[in-house]
């Protein structure tokens, strides 16, 4: 690596350091408990428990379980690895001094699970249910700045998640597309529950 490449990667950890203290000052203990509940949100038991009240709902509820499963399951899997590659040490290790408001699953930094996970759900699920894509979408971005909030992560490392996310969300997408085909238009479902015209 030359010098002025480690000069640029050294000047990239700074900013994201300093924009993470920078976020820091914000703390305030009504939005501590709201960061803190996003994160919980964003933990395996929580995408569990709705991934089964998915599969045991009617109609899409298990096609939708399945790509919830597959796309958290391929963005965890791929944050993991990219975790051991990297061994970027968390703030709590990197900052001398500083303390994280909430419990860190692993000594690990880059990328942020919790946000690839969150991210590849809400793009697995895009366009499955009403207003249920965007919904997901909301949760992920908040996950996302909680885990910058409460010093889990940095700032780059809930960047990096969130593409890997989109990534593996994408790809889940795509190929359940292939394998189910699109979802019916609200138009033809409601055509198909019509009584046909009895002529008088």
């Amino acid at each position: 690596m030359t010098a002025r490449t480690l000069a640029f990667w050294a000047r990239l950890a700074a900013f994201d350091q300093s924009l993470l203290l920078s976020i820091r000052r914000w703390e305030r203990t009504g939005v501590t408990r709201l960061m803190r509940a996003f994160t919980r949100l964003g933990d395996p038991g929580s995408w569990i428990f709705f991934g089964l009240a998915l599969g045991l709902s009617e109609g899409e509820g298990p096609r939708r379980c399945a790509l919830l499963g597959a796309g958290a399951a391929l963005a965890l899997l791929s944050s993991q690895v990219l975790k051991r590659l990297c061994r970027r040490p968390r703030p709590t290790s990197g900052i001398g001094g500083f303390a994280a408001l909430a419990e860190n699953p692993d000594a690990f930094s880059f990328p942020s699970g919790h946000t690839s996970v969150a991210f590849a759900v809400a793009l697995a699920l895009a366009g499955e249910g009403t207003g249920l894509g965007w919904l997901l979408l909301v949760l992920a971005v908040g996950i996302a700045l909680s885990r910058i909030y409460l010093g889990a992560h940095y700032p780059l490392d809930v960047a990096a998640g969130a593409l890997l996310g989109l990534a593996a969300g994408a790809a889940v997408h795509l190929l359940a597309l292939g394998v189910w085909g699109p979802l019916p238009e609200a138009s033809t479902l409601a055509a198909q529950a019509q009584v046909p015209f009895l002529p008088r």
